[in-house]
């Protein structure tokens, strides 16, 4: 009877410690059900992928332009095409990087295009490696919270 507890928290620490596994990540887009603002991962219907580096770091994107909003979660390693991530990829969120020299040679009419990538003025990184599937929640803070909830609940249930 009193193996239980010891079980719980023996497969808890090992769904938790994943040494040399690369990061899980949600990998979706705004205009995925179930991926906007408000997250809800049964929308998407997955519970994340595993990301090709091996050091990688969890990447949730949202892009504002007036009252459209476009939100990107995935790996940093799939996103490295883009030239306005922020040079500071630790935990937290930042403002997307300027290159001035973007699109400088390009010289047409064509604004759909967008070769400048400055239709989303407002532009926010938030990086997260602490976890896995970290950029599913909208505050950074809830990852380490049900990490908490869980160690909580095993310590009630060896008592």
């Amino acid at each position: 009877m009193h193996a239980y507890p010891t079980l719980i928290a023996l497969l808890l620490v090992a769904v938790l410690i994943h040494e040399g596994d690369a990061i899980w990540c949600y990998r979706c887009t705004s205009a995925t059900p179930g991926c906007a603002e408000k997250f809800n991962w049964r929308g998407i219907g997955f519970l994340g992928e595993q990301c090709p580096e091996p050091n990688d770091i969890c990447v949730k994107v949202t892009e504002r332009r007036g009252s459209k909003e476009t939100i990107t979660r995935d790996c940093l390693s799939a996103l490295s095409f883009r030239t306005d991530i922020p040079a500071d990829k630790y935990e937290g969120c930042r403002t997307a990087a300027k290159d001035v020299r973007l699109a400088h040679y390009v010289n047409h009419t064509i604004k759909e295009h967008d070769v400048k990538r400055d239709y989303f003025p407002d532009t926010t990184f938030c990086f997260c490696f602490l976890d896995h599937r970290c950029n599913g929640a909208s505050g950074l803070q809830k990852s380490a919270a049900l990490g908490l909830l869980a160690m909580a609940i095993t310590l009630l249930l060896g008592r």
